[in-house]
């Protein structure tokens, strides 16, 4: 039996209590949030949290699961903040760890793949938010959309699909030696024709629309002209 929370309760939340539903995050990403956090105005950072709550999902045995906000979690926990505002999204507590899982699945709310792209077993999922693995194909998508890229989608783990969409077409030696070189071949990819279906797509189609356009009917003058003997 499930039942899916309407309005959000708000519960204080130990960041380290939230089990994560994906493998790896982009440490670029992190950083960036973390440098955010650590420039707020400390008069603020209370009502920071408060309009930052993170989704849950109950499991089995009452474990909170994050659904979201991975990096968020991640980099409060790095600044030093030991807990967060969560809100329940859905409670599937009553669930065996295998309905659960296939719940989790069909609803989006799971990632399990590691740094190399590779789907995993659920029970390789970290236990917690500090036992996650970096994966700098995800910090290049990430940097990706934060230079306008692609725009932020609603699909679930959208930037993990750009990630894998960069794995296959960026060697992971060229990301390592230059990141700022990666990010230019990245941003060129993502104004090609490849990346046309992934979600967020939104380079110029003049070009595409002015090439598939039908041609135009000639002005009367010029018809005029063509044909003689109409007058």
């Amino acid at each position: 039996m499930t039942s899916a929370v309407s309005e959000p309760v708000l519960h204080a939340t130990a960041i380290l209590d939230l089990r994560p539903t994906q493998m790896t995050l982009g440490m670029r990403e992190v950083l960036r949030k973390r440098k955010s956090w650590a420039e707020r105005d400390p008069a603020n950072l209370e009502k920071f949290l408060a309009s930052h709550m993170v989704p849950v999902i109950l499991g089995p045995g009452r474990r909170k699961y994050l659904s979201d906000h991975h990096h968020l979690a991640r980099a409060l926990h790095d600044a030093g903040v030991e807990s967060v505002l969560a809100h329940v999204q859905a409670n599937l507590h009553k669930l065996d760890f295998a309905a659960f899982w296939n719940i989790m699945d069909f609803h989006g709310w799971t990632h399990p793949f590691d740094a190399k792209g590779r789907r995993c077993d659920y029970e390789q999922l970290p236990e917690t938010i500090e036992d996650m693995a970096d994966d700098p194909y995800r910090s290049l998508a990430g940097e990706l959309r934060y230079i306008g890229g692609y725009a932020k989608a609603t699909a679930p783990f959208s930037e993990f699909v750009w990630a894998d969409f960069l794995r296959s077409r960026i060697k992971p030696k060229a990301v390592k030696k230059d990141f700022s070189a990666a990010l230019a071949v990245a941003l060129d990819l993502a104004k090609s024709d490849e990346a046309s279906y992934l979600p967020g797509f939104c380079a110029p189609r003049a070009k595409l629309a002015k090439a598939e356009a039908p041609p135009r009917s000639k002005p009367r003058e010029q018809t005029a002209k063509a044909e003689p003997g109409r007058k």
